[in-house]
């Protein structure tokens, strides 16, 4: 889905990003794959396939999975600003939560448990004046809500989310030229796409030539990630607001970066951000026999995994984020996000679509993945904020609307 997946240190080397561009194109085809299959629901993703192709179980499956468990992290981070800590809630604490969701996503926000603690040796936060803590509390206003992706690719999230009625106020979406010319040009073209940045008035923001859509609420800016200027740049360009609470996708992204070049973007990111949450989606395990054929794979096709040697486990992925500046960090392979952190009700109904008997694979492809989180938030928002985590509880409905649902906190 991503593709702002990058080569080696301060050079562009054409054939390796063709190779790893070409991934935001197979990904749309498991996407749409599962869409016509019922896995989930997509009305957009269709524009930006050419030759629609019918994958199989496995891979069905595998990007279900992927799927639902970051659209529930996106959907519980959008419903923040449903609510406010009360009064007489102590600094740094947060009250329960409920909101927007998917038709998709169900179960209850009843479990207040924090994700992982700090690590031993991360950096802990500078102690703040009772005055800070509420100016930066009311800087970081749960109201608004913003979503930075990294390497969006053809992703259609945002126009998905804006025809069911949940929107971030701020959604910017960043990568290559080649690909987000492409996408401003459809979004120009399609209908469909165009009414969800604002119609007719809103087709002077887009420059097909650039790759950029400029509109109050999305922005689609063409990034180099190497280059932390241009980021700043394009972030600045976008309005993005350092003191708003912020959620930030890296899907597959980070792990086709150099080392470098991903440490130092984690690092700005948390210094620029004030109140955020990253969600990290990505191979892990390189060094195994399923692993180095993994790699073996990949490299074929042009797109090497420069960076998984620098994270190849999941404490790997979570020192990361804390040794970049970030408050804390969890990470969970697929194998344990699809058990224990999809809805039970909705993973028996995928588990019916389709034959599968590929379970030894399966397992296997799922543990060489992972989901990583980290979080950056002295303001108490983020306290609750993770993977959620079924197996301890049973589903209760929640109290509001029946278009926004929420999943259970995660617990450690």
């Amino acid at each position: 889905m991503l593709s702002n997946r990058l080569g080696g240190p301060g050079r562009s080397d054409d054939r390796a990003d063709d190779g790893v561009r070409d991934t935001n194109d197979d990904a749309q085809l498991s996407k749409l794959s599962c869409v016509r299959l019922g896995y989930f629901q997509d009305s957009f993703v269709h524009h930006f396939v050419r030759r629609p192709t019918r994958r199989s179980p496995l891979i069905n499956r595998g990007y279900y999975s992927r799927y639902a468990a970051l659209r529930s992290l996106l959907l519980q981070f959008l419903a923040l600003g449903l609510s406010r800590p009360a009064k007489d809630t102590p600094s740094g604490a947060f009250q329960s939560q409920q909101g927007a969701a998917g038709p998709k996503d169900s179960a209850a926000d009843q479990v207040p448990q924090p994700a992982q603690q700090l690590e031993a040796g991360s950096r802990k936060p500078e102690p703040q004046s009772q005055q800070q803590q509420q100016a930066q509390q009311r800087q970081a206003a749960p109201g608004k809500r913003q979503v930075l992706v990294l390497g969006a690719g053809y992703d259609t999230t945002f126009f998905q989310l804006a025809k069911e009625g949940v929107q971030a106020d701020k959604y910017v979406e960043l990568d290559f030229k080649q690909v987000t010319a492409k996408k401003a040009a459809a979004i120009q073209q399609v209908p469909e796409l165009l009414a969800c940045i604002g119609g007719q008035q809103a087709v002077g923001s887009i420059d097909p030539g650039e790759g950029r859509v400029l509109t109050e609420r999305y922005c689609l800016l063409p990034v180099d990630l190497r280059d932390l200027e241009q980021l700043k740049a394009a972030l600045q360009e976008a309005g993005l607001d350092p003191a708003a609470p912020t959620y930030v996708l890296s899907e597959c992204v980070l792990v086709y970066l150099q080392p470098q070049h991903s440490q130092q973007l984690v690092r700005w990111l948390a210094e620029h951000l004030q109140c955020a949450a990253m969600a990290v989606y990505e191979q892990i395990q390189p060094d195994d026999a399923f692993g180095r054929q993994m790699l073996l794979n990949l490299e074929s096709r042009g797109c090497a995994l420069l960076g998984i040697e620098a994270t190849p486990t999941l404490d790997a992925q979570q020192r990361r984020f804390t040794s970049c500046g970030w408050h804390r960090a969890d990470a969970h392979t697929m194998q344990h996000v699809y058990s224990d952190c999809i809805d039970p009700a909705d993973r028996r109904r995928i588990e019916r679509l389709e034959m599968f008997d590929e379970f030894e694979e399966w397992h296997l492809i799922q543990q060489h993945y992972c989901i990583a989180v980290g979080i950056k938030d002295r303001t108490g928002l983020l306290d609750r904020f993770g993977l959620p985590h079924y197996a301890a509880q049973p589903f209760v409905p929640p109290a509001v609307p029946a278009a926004l649902h929420l999943p259970p906190r995660f617990t450690t």
